[in-house]
């Protein structure tokens, strides 16, 4: 009441003057409104402070203290083909600038492990670029270059086998770039189910700090060790959900499957699907559009039959034949009761297994400690920031331990860090027992982690006969990691997404936990022929799984012969080449897979690295893939960013995965970002049109863009209130004028 009384006091102090002029200033105000608002909804400031910025703004710091750039906001689409075993993906990102400078945008994203990338082209407009396979530093040379001279470029880089970074210079003002990427893999078959995961959010990863390690013998000094060197490009920014979501993504699948589909469904996102007959399909987002937030998984079996137990697939590339080999061994048998064994489970119970994550992890223990046997010996390590194990040494599973296990699981909660790597050393320490058990390392974790290389480094020098199987847990694990720990240890790797899913996926690995693998695997071509397969050695398969061979043969005619050894009797199956179904991908999925092996060739302590490297970086130029030596470059010939104007970069951020406790992850001071962001909905200020986004790229024209929103709504809306104060002036002084003259 006091201030209003003020004004109104204040106003009467000042009424000849408004009486004389109220109308000049209320007209004056309505134009000033009508043209700030034309005038803002095309040009807004390039570098901004917090209080400038309007909702669904992402700020991130620039040259100038004080001032924040705007991030590019991006838009993706998903399109999965599917047919028979091999799955190829374009994956189409729109970088869209919303203000009036010139922008780098900056995009860290994961793609599957096995994914064979020999694919980028950017459009601008109807101009369409196909980018170049480089060696890495080379590449990166060209896109600097092209960035200086402010042509329009793009740079995709492998990070790990799993996650990639596209950088995208030179957007101008309120331009989009469309930059789309294709990928080859294959699906995958276990348990008479095909599958297959389409990764949507790289998870934010523990970065243990550097070792400062003491020089020996005599010499004077100290040494840094970074376990995680490219920190700073394998953590962008994460937003805090509390403040909304981005990163808006829709997802079509065309399945051809090559056999009559019983059932066909899609774990955790609701999908239209629409039958054009037995096998085939095709799938969209129930929604229209997700967050990227949650890994995609489809799944589907044969109907009213098991699935197929052997498959030959081939493509001939420069008249050279590849082939891809699909087998799947019967359930090995059992010769004699199975061996005692001695088990350590490692639970992960830092603060990216926070919310469901942890209850999964823990229930998923739980049926494990519930399945021992007496004659079994076990212990229970959990880490976070510091490592704690239940026992001093591995103990009899009795009725009393399993419990004292149980309760102990059941307390765990999930806050700290991801210092792995003293667990898995602790798991995998040689108690001296001296007996001929059968030891088992179950690893449950979501693998969010940056020093994968370490953690190899340790699996292939101090695992000895122990065979380790990764549990991945949560909406978004690490599969590079959980894989290729499995591989590395002679294990199998499960995947957990939902509390739902414990006691099925659970079970199915304690099949695997108490059943013996097929041994000795071997594939043997006919005589005479000249061959390269693999993996090399191929390793044991458990009950269940299938064994996938990609080879580079030339024979064309005979049988190729999978043998092994199941339980105590062998076992051996031939596939005739002749009979081999034709695809195309086959080439780069032997590709990819040469370079998987060659890259666990590099992880063992008795190789040599730099011929290891040479001859990686031979295969990916040689099959046009993305590697760890190699990207892929695409650069516009005409320059768009003129002379004296400055560019900005900004990262484009991530939501934090699906379930995930922001605070136990980062704390609770804010944004995991070097500034400030304000709060955005991406879903909520733009409507894809899902037929427009799965338009594929065309030479001949331009890609039809989304109907995004921008945020002219919100400066439209600051016009309206502009206009309507004009009126209130008016309606103001015109009761002054009135009152003075009564």
């Amino acid at each position: 009441m006091f201030a209003a009384v003020r004004i109104r006091a204040r106003v009467s102090d000042w009424s000849p003057l408004f009486s004389r002029s109220g109308q000049w200033l209320g007209a004056t105000l309505t134009a000033a409104a009508f043209a700030a608002g034309a005038a803002w909804a095309d040009q807004e400031p390039r570098l901004v402070t917090p209080n400038d910025a309007t909702t669904g703004t992402l700020l991130f710091k620039s040259s100038t203290p004080g001032k924040y750039v705007q991030a590019p906001s991006l838009l993706t689409d998903v399109q999965i083909d599917i047919s028979g075993p091999i799955a190829r993906t374009r994956v189409t990102q729109r970088f869209e600038n919303t203000t009036d400078g010139w922008v780098e945008g900056v995009y860290v994203f994961p793609l599957p492990d096995e994914s064979a990338v020999d694919t980028l082209r950017m459009q601008i407009g109807d101009r369409f670029i196909e980018g170049m396979i480089e060696e890495k530093k080379k590449a990166k040379a060209i896109y600097e270059q092209a960035k200086a001279e402010g042509k329009k470029t793009a740079l995709l880089e492998q990070e790990r086998p799993n996650l990639f970074t596209n950088s995208v210079a030179n957007i101008g003002p309120g331009e989009t770039i469309i930059v789309q990427i294709e990928y080859q893999e294959t699906v995958h078959l276990a348990d008479d189910t095909f599958s297959l995961r389409f990764p949507m959010v790289a998870a934010p990863r523990y970065m243990p700090a550097a070792e400062i390690l003491t020089a020996s013998l005599g010499e004077e000094g100290w040494a840094v060790v970074d376990p995680v060197p490219d920190r700073d490009r394998i953590s962008p920014p994460v937003l805090n959900p509390e403040l909304g979501n981005t990163n808006p993504l829709t997802l079509n699948v065309s399945l051809d499957a090559g056999f009559p589909v019983g059932k066909l469904e899609s774990t955790y996102h609701p999908m239209d699907t629409e039958w054009s007959g037995v096998g085939t399909a095709s799938l969209t987002l129930s929604s229209g559009s997700t967050y990227a937030n949650r890994d995609f998984e489809l799944t589907w079996t044969p109907k009213a039959s098991k699935a197929p137990s052997a498959a030959l697939f081939t493509e001939t590339i420069g008249g050279e034949p590849y082939y891809l080999l699909m087998v799947t061994p019967p359930v090995a048998a059992q010769s004699a009761p199975p061996p005692p064994r001695e088990i350590t489970f490692i639970i992960d119970t830092s603060g990216s297994m926070g919310g469901e994550s942890i209850r999964q992890a823990r229930d998923s223990l739980a049926l494990a400690i519930a399945r021992l046997k007496p004659e079994d010996r076990f212990n229970v390590i959990e880490f976070n920031s510091v490592t704690h194990a239940l026992f001093d040494h591995p103990l009899d599973a009795s009725q009393t331990n399993r419990a004292r296990a149980t309760r102990w699981v059941g307390n765990l909660e999930a806050n700290g860090g991801t210092e792995m790597l003293p667990a898995l050393r602790e798991a995998l320490a040689d108690h001296g027992t001296g007996d001929s058990r059968l030891r088992q390392v179950i690893f449950l974790t979501d693998g969010a982690i940056g020093n994968e290389q370490q953690l190899f480094e340790t699996i292939t020098q101090s695992r000895a006969d122990a065979r380790i199987f990764t549990v991945g847990i949560g909406s978004a694990p690490n599969s590079f990691f959980m894989s290729r720990a499995a591989e590395l240890g002679q294990g199998s790797y499960t995947y957990i997404g939902d509390v739902d899913e414990v006691a099925a996926r659970m079970g199915a690995l304690f099949t695997r936990l108490e059943s013996p693998a097929i041994t000795s695997l071997a594939a043997t071509w006919p005589d005479g022929t000249k061959f390269e397969a693999w993996p090399s050695p191929l390793p044991d398969v458990y009950s269940g799984e299938t064994l996938v061979i990609a080879a580079h043969a030339a024979a064309r005619d005979g049988l190729v012969w999978v043998s092994g050894v199941n339980g105590d009797q062998p076992w051996k199956v031939g596939l005739p080449l002749k009979q081999a179904s034709k695809r195309e991908g086959i080439s780069k999925l032997w590709a990819r897979k040469k370079i998987a092996s060659l890259e666990l060739d590099r992880a063992r302590a008795d190789t040599l690295p730099d011929l290891i490297d040479d001859q990686i970086l031979s295969v990916a130029l040689a099959h046009h893939l993305v590697s760890r030596l190699t990207s892929l470059v695409a650069v516009d010939v005409t320059p768009s960013r003129p002379d004296g104007a400055e560019l900005d970069s900004a990262q484009v951020p991530l939501n934090l995965p699906a379930g995930w406790d922001f605070g136990k992850v980062f704390g609770h001071e804010g944004i995991r970002s070097d500034a400030p962001m304000i709060p955005v909905d991406a879903l909520a200020i733009r409507k894809p049109d899902t037929q427009k986004m799965n338009a594929p790229m065309q030479v001949d024209r331009g890609v039809p863009l989304p109907n995004t929103g921008t945020l002219s709504d919100l400066k439209l809306l600051a016009g309206i209130i502009l206009v309507l104060l004009g009126f209130m002036v008016k309606l103001i002084f015109r009761r002054i004028q009135l009152r003075h003259a009564m």
